[in-house]
Parts: C-alpha cells; sequence; structure tokens
C-alpha cells in the first residue's frame, strides 16, 4: 500500500507469491529462491519498469502466445445474467465516461470473478463500437486485510497512490474513484494463469521476474525501503520456504475450519 508499506510486507508479499504457487516442499525452495533473489536484485537497482517489447520479448512472446480466443472470449460475456436493478448513479457515470461513445448504447451484466474478491460487486457494460466489441467493468474495492489484521482506524484505500507512484507504466483503461475501480475488459487484457501456460515455460526467470514486480510496487512507499532492505538483511536463509509452508498450512487450516462451519450453518 502506498503510503503504508510495513517493514515486513516485502517478506510477506514474497511468502504470498510462493504460496500461490501450490507447490510440494522442494519445488517451494527453488521458487522461493528465484523470486527471493529477483525482489533483493529490484531493491538494489532501484527498481525498473518491464517494458515488454523493448527488454522482456521472452515475456512478451510468453503472454502473446496464451491470448484468449475473441470469439470465445465476447460470448462469455454476452451470455453473462443482466444486471436487472437500477445501477448506482455513481457507478453508472464512471462506466459511461470510460466507454469509447456512450451514445451507442450498451448492456449491463452481473460478473462474478477471481478468489479474494468474490464479494465485491462487480457490473460489466458490454456494447460494440464501429463493428468491434468493447467492454469495461466497474467493481467495488474494500481496504487491505492488512488494516483489518492491524486494528487500524484508517481505511484509506491506497490503490490509486499505488498505481501511479509505484515503478511501472500505469495502464490508460484502469481508473480509481472513491471505492471503485473501472477497467477494460478483453481477450489481450485479462490475467494469465501459470498453470495455463505451457510446460517448457522458463519458470524460474518468471519467478525471478515476479519478484522484481513485486519490489517495483514496493517503491510506491520509498521512505520504507531501508526498513524492508534491513529486515530482508536480518533473516538467515531458508527463510521464505519455511514461511511460505507455514502460509499454507494455515491457509489450508482456515479453508478446512470454513468448509466445517459452512456445512453446519447450511440450510437442509
Amino acid at each position: 500500500m502506498a503510503g503504508a508499506i510495513h517493514a515486513r510486507s516485502g517478506s510477506l508479499n514474497q511468502q504470498r507469491l510462493c504460496c500461490d504457487r501450490g507447490r510440494t516442499p522442494e519445488p517451494y525452495k527453488a521458487s522461493g529462491c528465484r523470486s527471493n533473489q529477483g525482489y533483493r536484485d529490484a531493491l538494489a537497482a532501484g527498481g525498473k519498469a518491464f517494458i515488454l517489447a523493448e527488454d522482456h520479448r521472452w515475456l512478451r512472446l510468453l503472454a502473446l502466445g496464451k491470448l484468449r480466443d475473441p470469439v470465445q472470449f465476447w460470448n462469455k460475456l454476452e451470455h453473462l445474467s443482466p444486471y436487472a436493478a437500477k445501477p448506482p448513479e455513481e457507478v453508472r457515470k464512471l462506466l459511461e465516461s470510460s466507454l469509447p461513445s456512450a451514445r451507442e448504447g450498451y448492456l449491463l451484466k452481473r460478473r462474478i470473478a477471481g478468489l479474494g474478491s468474490l464479494e465485491h460487486p462487480r457490473i460489466l457494460a458490454l456494447s460494440r463500437w464501429r463493428g468491434a466489441f468493447f467492454s469495461r467493468e466497474a467493481k467495488a474495492i474494500r481496504p487491505s486485510a492488512w488494516v483489518w489484521a492491524k486494528k487500524a482506524s484508517s481505511t484509506e484505500i491506497y490503490c490509486d497512490k499505488l498505481a501511479q507512484r509505484s515503478i511501472r507504466v500505469p495502464d490508460p483503461c484502469v481508473r480509481f474513484h472513491g471505492r471503485r475501480v473501472v477497467r477494460r475488459l478483453a481477450p489481450d487484457c485479462s490475467r494469465i494463469e501459470l498453470a495455463s501456460l505451457s510446460k517448457d515455460r522458463d519458470e524460474a526467470r518468471l519467478l525471478y521476474s515476479m519478484g522484481w514486480e513485486t519490489a517495483n510496487m514496493h517503491f510506491a512507499t520509498p521512505q520504507a525501503i531501508a526498513k524492508v532492505k534491513h529486515d530482508l538483511a536480518s533473516r538467515g536463509g531458508g527463510w521464505l520456504h519455511k514461511a511460505a509452508k507455514a502460509m499454507l498450512a494455515a491457509t489450508k487450516k482456515d479453508w478446512k475450519k470454513w468448509q466445517r462451519d459452512w456445512k453446519r450453518s447450511a440450510p437442509r
């Protein structure tokens, strides 16, 4: 979070990165080593944005190789459930101001996606402009879970500051407004899952880049970087492997507890 990065956030984000890999203990060591090295190198170098066409062609080719089929992508959006209720006036204005031409008319759809933001309402505007489909999505956003964990009094959302201050090229189609974010949805503008990439991918290089990009984001709070470096220097070898295993075990424990509680409360 821009303006609120804690000294230990660097280690925490790396733990999440390794935990998300969903691997057995030995691959954890390799993935943690590569992502941690990328993070440390970026901190030492002062960070650098990923410019795909000029500096990281291998990553660009990897991304372009997994572009979603446009026909299937737009067909899926067309068949989403309609948003039958009247949208909040703020959402309507945000969506219309982000469209190439609101005069063309558009359909409002209800979209469910992601894992960490399943309960965040999403309203999607779908239309055509000069023969081509286009779409914009307005999604509600919430304060970081760090606020809840630390019982902090501030509920400020730092997404906009993070996007503007971090070492990266801002997406011109992403706009933050209060507790909502509006973004473009398209076949060439979506997240690529690691599991969907070819088996011959250079995963070590990819993990190194993820660690580097994590540091790029943390440079949004430059006054915290010295403390982050000090925290990393105080950690012994293998700390990330151990921490990722502990995080995975805690996540699975929480998941199993949620399953038990959900089954007990489900209507019969």
